[in-house]
């Protein structure tokens, strides 16, 4: 623990000065020593220290005043105060302002030696949470996000200046194509990243249960309100709000959504009291809502509400470099996953990967992937498998059918099967509430 450890003294007596330093260098330790406070201070800007053992009582500046300077300058450092007898309520005082432990003089060394070592481990400890904190963070920012596409670099870099602001992000772009990857990379490289990033999907929920999911409710509010209950917006106080297809929101919860994201206050379903919040709005939409305003089912002043800072990102056949990057990626991850450690994508495999266009985007391409890992019987991933391609013998193929005739022949195909629904959407390789809105588009429900 004590190699490379540095640790500075502060006294105005130089005959203890000597001694501790001559105690401590003798444990392994890297002593520096200092006769008063300010030029404690001094040798704290020059230096890298790991722990200061200051005295109390100095003329000048005192031990507690000079503790106050360095929690506000270097608020990660550690301070054992050193005390005579008569003072030691001082230095019960300056524990209760940030200072890890105090001694006594006359100096037990052993004692000494047991509270640096204490307080060295601590602050290494610090140091891994802080570490094992920041790896998280970053996980969470951009090694999720894979790509060598120039667009999508370009992208990451802008989405890494945003995240530095507390301005509202619209998120755009087909489903598949990594929206909610870019909010949790807006939200974790952001201020907020210790705080909450809350996620909403409005599809998934009718009207009146999203507001309570948005806003809350108390006891008794309606029928089932059998407690209080927070809603999202609280739940994300400090951090981030992230309110995933936003476009498919009634024209009711769009007037009551603009009103909360003016003032950041609001009332609980069933309550008066008025709640007041400190969030950063992050949406998405694959919507082009600019049509939605002109047909009356959005409001233009929540869209210019929302679309503050665009962020678009592109569907996958529009950066088709990324597709063997993405493939091998997922490869990896899912032979780990369903322990197939021997799966291949062979080269022709490939040829087909690349000239196929995606309409589920890099989510139709690892459910097609892990479907194709799952039952596959050899080595190389089987053709059969991944049902965009089925067994035509043209590599050249994009689109080997209409979304209409897919969706009639998935659904044939699963007609006995439980969960049909479920499993055409996963056929797909898109969401149970995207799967509904197609079907209600081609009229097949």
């Amino acid at each position: 623990m004590s190699k490379n450890c540095t640790i500075l003294v502060v006294d105005d007596e130089s005959a203890i000065l000597e001694v501790m330093q001559l105690n401590l260098a003798a444990k392994g330790y890297v002593v520096y020593t200092s006769s008063s406070g300010q030029d404690g201070l001094r040798l704290l800007g020059e230096k890298v220290v790991d722990l200061v053992l200051v005295d109390f009582k100095m003329p000048g500046m005192n031990g507690l005043e000079f503790l106050q300077h360095v929690q506000r300058s270097y608020p990660d450092l550690l301070v054992i105060m050193v005390t005579a007898h008569g003072t030691i309520q001082m230095a019960v005082e300056a524990m209760r302002l940030g200072a890890f432990s105090y001694l006594t003089k006359p100096l037990n060394y052993e004692e000494m030696f047991l509270l640096v070592s204490q307080a060295l481990e601590k602050k290494q400890l610090l140091c891994e949470v802080r570490e094992l904190k920041q790896e998280v963070s970053k996980q969470h920012r951009f090694a999720n996000i894979i790509t060598n596409n120039s667009t999508m670099v370009a992208l990451l870099e802008r989405v890494a200046t945003i995240a530095r602001t507390d301005a509202t992000v619209l998120v755009r772009g087909e489903t598949g194509t990594g929206k909610e990857l870019i909010a949790k990379a807006l939200h974790y490289a952001s201020p907020r990243a210790a705080h909450p990033l809350v996620s909403v999907n409005c599809t998934a929920l009718p009207e009146g249960l999203l507001e309570s999911e948005l806003f809350g409710h108390v006891k008794g509010s309606f029928t089932g309100a059998t407690r209080d209950r927070m809603g999202r917006f609280e739940a994300a106080d400090g951090g981030s709000l992230f309110l995933d297809e936003i476009g498919d929101i009634s024209p009711n919860m769009q007037a009551k959504l603009l009103r909360v994201l003016q003032e950041m206050e609001f009332e609980r379903l069933g309550s008066n009291e008025t709640v007041k919040v400190d969030v950063r709005i992050i949406a998405s939409t694959n919507r082009p809502l600019e049509e939605a305003i002109k047909t009356g089912r959005f409001r233009e002043d929540l869209f210019y509400r929302l679309n503050v800072i665009p962020v678009y990102v592109p569907p996958l056949r529009e950066r088709k470099d990324d597709i063997v990057l993405l493939a091998h990626h997922f490869l990896e991850k899912l032979r780990r996953k369903h322990k197939k450690t021997g799966r291949i994508i062979s080269s022709a495999l490939m040829t087909r990967l690349l000239a196929y266009d995606w309409p589920g985007n890099v989510r139709e391409l690892e459910h097609s992937l892990e479907r194709a890992i799952i039952l596959s019987h050899g080595e190389e991933l089987e053709l059969e498998y991944f049902p965009p391609f089925g067994n035509t013998p043209d590599a050249t193929i994009t689109r080997p059918q209409g979304e209409r005739e897919l969706l009639l022949e998935l659904e044939e195909r699963y007609a006995n099967v439980p969960n049909t629904l479920a499993m055409v959407a996963k056929e797909m390789g898109i969401d149970a509430s995207t799967l509904y809105r197609k079907r209600k588009k081609y009229g097949l429900l």
